[in-house]
């Protein structure tokens, strides 16, 4: 038990310790030209996007549903896709890194500025995952032309 506990502590504080915000590029393209240079990035890396969340869409869908005024987002999508090669490695170092898969790559536009938009994704701790936030941080550059 007193393992069990241990256990749960330091999954707890790694956690607590990873709690850095996103890596973002704000840039002043359309939703739409993002979303096609993600995609197009993405492909380029010889990845396939395996899904894509409408989380904009939901939100303003469910607002009133949840009794809320407020819209978050004028679009937000989230791009989720995998790499067989580097998961294999990463996951080979340590196999919880299972947890930060699919790699996600979000695409904002808010409605305090909607000349810009927003691309980023999750900052990964130390040690091998850091190797996916590179592949991130590739495709985000590359999406918005600042490669």
């Amino acid at each position: 038990m007193k393992q069990a506990l241990a256990t749960a502590a330091f999954a707890i504080a790694a956690a607590c310790a990873h709690a850095e915000g996103p890596i973002i590029y704000t840039v002043d393209q359309s939703f739409d030209d993002v979303v096609f240079g993600l995609e197009n990035a993405v492909i380029g890396q010889g990845l396939v996007v395996d899904s894509v969340s409408h989380t904009g869409e939901m939100l303003e869908r469910t607002r009133a549903d949840v009794g809320s005024d407020v819209t978050v987002f004028l679009q937000a999508d989230i791009f989720s896709f995998c790499s067989a090669a580097l998961s294999r490695k990463v996951m080979e170092a340590d196999p919880m890194n299972v947890q930060f898969c699919p790699y996600d790559i979000f695409v904002i536009q808010m409605p305090d500025t909607p000349d810009q938009t927003t691309i980023g994704y999750r900052q990964f701790p130390d040690g091998p995952m850091k190797e996916v936030e590179a592949l991130l941080d590739a495709i985000a550059r590359e999406a918005v032309g600042l490669d």
